[in-house]
């Protein structure tokens, strides 16, 4: 095999892929943030709504759950056009990526629910708690505590790697980015290589950074990855 690698190409726009780097994390917190939230409210009702409620819940995350993420972010960007809403390529990415989450957080924070104990809300009843606040005081934290790790390296795993996927309808995430970049000189190994790297190094600092927040926060030794 006779290739020359010329790596001077991908320094040379470096700055450029470093952009799309930043675009990735962003998309994985905010997708991550908001997916937190439609779980822990889905969690909720589950586990003490009513009945009409949790079956549209558990329409939800069986749906969401048996189909791609990429299908999901394909029906919102080429779709929902079709009915007269248009949304821009990164928020149908960001929605589509929060909506996934939420539905697999949803069953995550659900264990977490289950998990405590029921003298616990029954002190919180005895205090005069509405369940909101028990969710709130009682619930939250212990959920913080017990599946923290779990909800670490999901961040890590589903949403820095997944947000790739919005390459596919344009969106200049790092994945996007490289892909621009190497059809302009066709230096794929070069510019795959790094973008590979910088991967690695989001993870790494989404790694650290939720582990130090862990400890802070919750008393919580997460495995850094």
């Amino acid at each position: 095999m006779d290739y020359t690698w010329q790596f001077n190409v991908v320094w040379r726009n470096f700055d450029v892929l470093l952009q799309g780097a930043w675009l990735t994390f962003q998309l994985g917190v905010f997708a991550f943030a908001g997916g937190t939230l439609v779980g822990l409210i889905g969690a909720a009702i589950k586990t003490y709504g009513p009945l009409p409620a949790r079956l549209l819940v558990d329409v939800y995350v069986v749906f969401i759950t048996n189909t791609p993420a990429l299908i999901q972010i394909y029906f919102l960007y080429f779709g929902l056009p079709e009915v007269g809403v248009r949304w821009s390529s990164e928020a149908c990415v960001l929605i589509g990526l929060t909506l996934n989450a939420g539905a697999y957080l949803t069953l995550i924070l659900r264990a977490g629910f289950l998990s405590v104990r029921t003298t616990e809300m029954e002190a919180g009843e005895t205090l005069g708690m509405s369940r909101l606040q028990q969710i709130r005081y009682i619930v939250v934290p212990h959920i913080a505590k017990s599946i923290y790790p779990a909800l670490a390296n999901f961040f890590i795993v589903v949403l820095v790697m997944g947000t790739s996927v919005g390459a596919l309808i344009g969106v200049d995430e790092l994945t996007g980015t490289a892909i621009n970049l190497s059809t302009v000189n066709y230096r794929w190994l070069e510019y795959f290589t790094v973008t590979a790297g910088l991967y690695v190094v989001l993870t790494l600092v989404a790694s650290v950074g939720l582990a130090l927040l862990g400890r802070w926060a919750f008393r919580v030794k997460a495995r850094i990855v």
